[in-house]
């Protein structure tokens, strides 16, 4: 098969597209057949090694993963002797982070459990293949810290026109909140699209000077410090980090739990990240069937763009997911196998 190979730590150039062999399952294992994968953050983090963190998990001195990728839809292609739920033929999606990585090529091999069933509906391989990672980050970031949204809450998404905010907005919005996204200037029209109420270009202006309260914020870029971002919460509001600096996942784990403290009835965190979580892929597998989420695909690339794709990430260039389409991205769980 083809993938997407490297041998160290580096910037996508370093990645190469190579003929390599096709896994075979284990008894408890599935081999799926890739149709579509996208492109996260945490992509970017475990190519390079940085922050040093990430490496606790990819391995210090060289990646214990060769293969990189998280997101992942395509078919079962074979299963281990061990394995029922699964047969070959279904459509599924994962986030493999968890579990070796391996979704920029053409057939993935991990454990059966992993994969979940994707979406009915007309929901695409392409689409479904934007969802595990950043919709989950987003759903689990609304409801960090025990927060429930109640409808007319004011909610304040920053970060609202990359890879987690869109779905952020539009989850929100489905449990009836009023919507203020943040970003550059150039995803404003993106935040409107997906159901903003109000968009804040960060460029221009300071939103924690905007002298407004929000009962919740949700932190997807997390460039300004935690106390400019508590002072415009509501007396019962949270303040939730899902993506941004190092640092500001550190203040958010460290830092927060004492400024909830001191701030009475405020919250600060960062939630629980949960990979695969099989409720969280239910309640997005609804709102996709129902219309209530549609994934905001920026641009399609093939395998052999991927690092093209991973340079357009890390350039922070991006309106929503890229894609990468490598068998049938189009198709749906009802097209023939």
């Amino acid at each position: 098969m083809k993938a997407l190979v490297r041998d160290g730590y580096g910037p996508p150039e370093i990645l190469e597209l190579r003929e390599v062999e096709t896994p075979v399952p284990k008894d408890d294992e599935a081999l799926v057949r890739v149709h579509a994968a996208s492109v996260n953050a945490a992509d970017i983090d475990y190519l390079t090694g940085s922050p040093w963190i990430t490496r606790l998990a990819s391995g210090f001195g060289t990646p214990k993963n060769r293969i990189p990728g998280l997101d992942v839809a395509g078919r079962v292609e074979r299963v281990g002797e061990a394995v029922t739920g699964l047969t070959p033929g279904d459509a599924v999606w994962a986030d493999l982070t968890d579990h070796g990585n391996g979704a920029f090529a053409e057939y993935v091999c991990a454990p059966a459990r992993v994969f979940a069933p994707m979406p009915g509906g007309g929901v695409t391989f392409a689409q479904a293949s934007t969802v595990p990672q950043s919709a989950l980050l987003a759903l689990q970031g609304l409801s960090g810290k025990g927060h429930r949204i109640r409808p007319g809450e004011k909610v304040l998404v920053n970060g609202g026109g990359g890879c987690v905010g869109p779905f952020a907005i539009q989850v929100a919005k489905a449990r009836g909140a009023e919507v203020t996204a943040v970003d550059k200037g150039e995803k404003l029209d993106l935040m409107r699209s997906v159901g903003a109420d109000h968009v804040v270009d960060f460029t221009r202006e300071d939103y924690t000077e905007r002298g407004e309260r929000w009962s919740l914020i949700v932190d997807v870029a997390a460039f300004r410090p935690i106390r400019d971002n508590v002072r415009c919460l509501t007396t019962d509001g949270a303040y939730i980090v899902v993506g941004g600096k190092t640092v500001r996942f550190v203040q958010a784990l460290f830092v927060g739990p004492w400024l909830s403290l001191t701030g009475r009835r405020k919250k600060m965190g960062m939630p629980p990240w949960k990979p695969n979580d099989r409720g969280g892929l239910d309640a997005m597998t609804e709102l996709l069937e129902t219309g209530s989420v549609k994934p905001v695909i920026d641009r399609r690339f093939t395998l052999e763009q991927v690092p093209e794709a991973l340079r357009e990430q890390m350039d922070g260039r991006t309106r929503g997911k890229l894609v990468i389409a490598v068998h049938d991205a189009e198709g749906t769980a009802g097209s023939p196998a």
